[in-house]
Order: structure tokens, then sequence, then C-alpha cells
């Protein structure tokens, strides 16, 4: 049975900020307090020691309603240089809140006022840079300064929305707006989609290496960014890689497995930025991997949820309807089951990756307590950002 202290855990939601290259360069962090009291929430959750460790070089923002909640002691437990506040700007509207900010800048935090500032309220010196939620509007024509910035945008969840922010001077960005591209025009290459179907069930039914072997020599691509992984600094090889049987042997069999998989989502787009799906497949690779262990879940089951979290995503990297692609995979029965319903244990846990929010009562019904949940979205961030930095 879990203990108080475990079910007492606060829940944390954690979205990932990229830049307008799609590079992640920090997460947002949310706590919700499970008896409501924030400050004690804040030292739960600082006090784990893998915090900061696992989402480095990344650093965090904290999104915060007031900074009254941020004591001595729990300051100490963040960093200058890997912690940010985003203060709602209601929280400037008193004089207390406003020295408190203005503290706190003058300690060296980084501090963004989120939200519109009351009429006749102002930041404190120097607080420039901005957030704002765009979850159900969109920005106003006024344009930012950049030199004030990095500005954040959140809960941004479309091409479209994404494109009006940057227009306005937003150069960090959070939301789902990469799993709801603008339109592509252009047609999709047939030939280039059938070999990553074949590889596709390939690897979904752990073929022989000379197999795969035989079919990357087909994509110039894919090829190079093997070759590329392989002789990466996340392997440390003195001797360069030129052969794919050398990166077959080097990474290793199920190594191999996991990085092909994720690399089928690392082309360059049209517009020559890096593929932002590629970091989010990663992440809920990582992540049901992660849960599935948790659940008592072996090696092949915890291999079928990698895999599973990888797929996931490839309606939208294909322009397929998912329904398709499975058809075609010939998945097992519980991933199929998972990518197309979201149903059985592999599609709940699934759809827990999926969730902008999870509630209390979606772990329980998981069997997972708060802090088994941190640390699996931990786990999850920390393959993730090896994945964006090496790919």
């Amino acid at each position: 049975m879990a203990s108080n202290d475990s079910l007492l855990f606060p829940l944390v939601n954690m979205d990932a900020v990229a830049n307008m290259q799609n590079a992640w360069v920090a997460l947002c962090l949310r706590v919700q307090a499970a008896d409501g009291d924030t400050g004690a929430a804040l030292h739960s959750l600082f006090g784990e020691p893998d915090l900061l460790a696992a989402i480095a070089p990344l650093n965090c923002i904290l999104m915060l309603a007031s900074p009254a909640v941020l004591d001595a002691a729990l300051l100490a437990r963040m960093p200058v240089a890997r912690v940010s506040f985003a203060f709602e700007a209601g929280a400037l509207q008193d004089d207390d809140g406003r020295k408190r900010v203005a503290a706190l800048h003058e300690s060296g935090y980084r501090i963004l006022v989120d939200g519109a500032l009351a009429p006749g309220v102002s930041a404190p010196v120097g607080v420039t840079a901005v957030a704002c939620d765009f979850t159900d509007s969109e920005p106003q024509s006024r344009v930012l300064p950049l030199v004030f910035g990095p500005h954040l945008a959140h809960g941004v969840d479309s091409a479209a929305r994404h494109a009006q922010c940057a227009r306005v001077g937003y150069e960090w960005f959070s939301g789902a707006y990469a799993l709801h591209p603008a339109p592509n025009p252009a047609p999709h290459d047939g030939s280039s989609r059938k070999r990553l179907m074949t590889l596709l069930g390939l690897l979904a039914r752990d073929a022989e290496t000379r197999e795969l072997e035989a079919l990357l020599k087909q994509d110039p691509a894919l090829s190079y960014h093997l070759l590329k992984l392989a002789n990466s600094a996340a392997f440390a090889h003195s001797t360069a890689i030129t052969s794919f049987g050398q990166a077959i042997s080097v990474l290793g069999r199920r190594q191999l497995q996991r990085w092909l998989q994720l690399l089928l989502y690392a082309r360059q787009q049209a517009d020559g930025l890096p593929n932002p799906l590629l970091p989010i497949a990663a992440l809920r690779a990582a992540h049901l991997e992660a849960l599935c262990k948790l659940n008592g879940g072996g090696r092949d089951e915890q291999d079928l949820a990698f895999m599973t979290g990888v797929f996931s995503l490839l309606d939208l990297l294909l322009g397929m309807p998912m329904a398709e692609i499975v058809g075609e995979l010939n998945l097992p029965p519980n991933a199929a089951n998972a990518l197309l319903a979201r149903s059985g244990q592999l599609g709940e846990l699934l759809a827990m990756t999926e969730a902008r929010q999870v509630s209390a009562a979606m772990l329980e019904h998981a069997a997972l307590t708060p802090r088994q949940w941190l640390g699996s979205q931990l786990h999850a961030y920390h393959w993730a950002i090896q994945v964006s930095r090496n790919l």
C-alpha cells in the first residue's frame, strides 16, 4: 500500500517550451497540491534530488499565482541559474506582491509576468519578459520588444496560433501546436512512405539485422542520421563509424530498434527546421515504457510499450489514418488496440502520457502514486532531451 506521504505528494504538469527553431529550451512546471497547500507541495517537489538533474541542461519555468508561497528555505532549493518564475499578473496589484517580485528579480531570478496587468499597474523595474495563455484567444496586434524577452506564449495549440504569436514577438512556445500542423499541400513521396512502412514492419516484428541493413541502404536520409547517431558524443567512440554493420554493432540490437523508430521523425521539414514531433515521440515512448515497468511489465512488454509510444504519432508523420498504418504493420493486438482506441491497459497508459493534466483519480485507477508519476515523467523527459540533442 502506498504511504500517506506518497499519496500527498503533488501532481506535477510539465510542458516543454520550444524556441523558434523547434529546440526545447525549458520546461513549464505547474503543481497541483493534494491538500491545497502550494508551498508545501513545492517543498516536496524541489526536495526531490533528481528533479533539476533529470531535465538538465534545460531550466524550469515555475508557473505560480503569487510569489507569497516562496519562503527562504524553498528558494535555497531553487538555483537562480536553473529556475525562473512566471507569476500571474494579478500578483502585482498589491505592494507586497510587487516587493516580493522585485526582490526575486534583484536576487537574479528571471521573472515573467503572465497575463495583462490591470490599468495603472506596472511591473517592477527590470521585470520586462511576459507570458500569456493563448488557449482561447489570439494575440493582440501590439508587437513585443524582443530585447526585453524572450517572451513565452503558452496554450499554443495550432500551427496558425503559433504563427500569430511569432509575428508579434513571442519567441518561446508551449502547447500542442506540433500535433496540429498546418495542412501540407505538397503530395507525400509515395516511394519514401512505402520504404518507411516497410521499415516499420521490420522493426515491429524484430527482423534480422541484414534485412534492416538492406533497407537502410535505400534511404540516404535515414542512413545519414543513423551514422550520425552512432558517431555522436552519446556513444563516445574513438574511431569513426562508417558502415551500417558497424553502427548496428555499436548500438546493439535493442537500442538499434529504438533509435531507428525515433529516427523516422528526424527528417528535416520543408522549412529546414527539425521535426517538432521527434522529442514528443521520444517523450511518449520513454514515459509509456516507464509506466509499463512500474506496472510489472517485463522487458518484452516494455519494448512494446516504447514502440507504441513512438508509433502513436505516425498518423501525423506519414499523413495517413492510424487504422491504415496499424493494418499494414500487423501489430500485436494490445498495441493495435492502444493505438486505435486507447483501450486495454496499454491504451489507458498511452492516454495518460498524452493527457494535458493527469488527475489523482486517473493515477489511482492505474495503481500509481503521484511520486511514481513524477519519477516516470522525469525519466521520460531525460530521455527525450537526450534524443533531441543527439539526432
